[in-house]
């Protein structure tokens, strides 16, 4: 039995991610999942027992590091190995720079989207190099090409991908390989739950979300990276060739990432 954690497994891509991980392995699967909501998760967690799974739910605050200890604590002293973390929990921030007074929310979207994910994958770190596992890293396009109103939350992900971009490097020679996902535009709720510029949750979505891609489409092609210990996973025509159009026309790319936002939020 392989034994999954995920985090941010309380609703949208993390929700699903366990549903298709149980779907997918039945009683071949032990999944740990951890978020803040535990009635969120017993609901999750029921859902992934009628596919047959074995399911181990674990309040967690990942911007907690104790708590993120706790968690792998949690795994370990449950089912006694980890093959797999995803790193899936993160919120979301859409805010002008210019509008902001109280800075304080970047620190804690920070502490959530990064620290988070390095306080898990450092806890989980020697259990992984004894099963030769495989890491996850939930990051964004927004992590590839930074998008005006979200200077804290790219500033997240890009430090999220280069914290993961090194550890690929120093666990290659141990056999845990580490795939990093970039997700678009997915028709979750996570932006509407994500700060403005108070700090406050934002209620709308900063995005043209028209196009979002389904959050089932989004976990699955997460999953198949992970079994085929990808690189990395990226989802989208429009993502693979933003990446090569910043390298060739960086200017362009800055124009079309403002088409990207609505324009009732655009700078002006």
């Amino acid at each position: 039995m392989q034994v999954v954690i995920l985090t941010g497994a309380s609703d949208g891509i993390g929700a699903e991610l366990a549903r298709q991980l149980a779907a997918r392995h039945g009683a071949g699967v032990a999944l740990v999942l951890a978020a803040r909501s535990a009635d969120k998760l017993e609901q999750v967690a029921a859902d992934c027992r009628a596919a047959g799974a074995t399911v181990r739910v674990q309040p967690t605050d990942v911007g907690v590091q104790a708590d993120c200890r706790r968690l792998i604590d949690a795994a370990i002293q449950a089912f006694g190995r980890i093959d797999a973390l995803i790193n899936n929990a993160g919120m979301s921030g859409h805010a002008l720079l210019e509008d902001v007074a109280d800075l304080g929310w970047y620190e804690d979207l920070m502490r959530i989207n990064l620290w988070g994910a390095v306080w898990c994958t450092h806890a989980a770190l020697p259990h992984l190099k004894s099963s030769r596992g495989r890491l996850v890293a939930v990051s964004s396009l927004a992590g590839i090409v930074a998008l005006p109103g979200r200077t804290a939350y790219s500033t997240t992900k890009f430090a999220m991908n280069g914290f993961f971009e090194a550890l690929r490097i120093e666990l290659a020679p141990h056999g845990v390989t580490v795939t990093v996902a970039y997700p678009g535009v997915v028709a979750t709720g996570i932006r509407l739950r994500g700060y403005d510029a108070a700090g406050h949750p934002a209620g709308k979505s900063g995005l043209d979300e028209r196009g979002a891609m389904p959050v089932e489409v989004c976990a699955r092609l997460i999953l198949d990276g992970l079994q085929a210990r990808r690189r990395e996973v990226v989802m989208t025509a429009q993502g693979k060739f933003s990446r090569w159009l910043k390298l060739l026309a960086p200017g362009l790319v800055d124009r079309l990432a403002l088409k990207a936002l609505k324009a009732d939020v655009r700078p002006h």
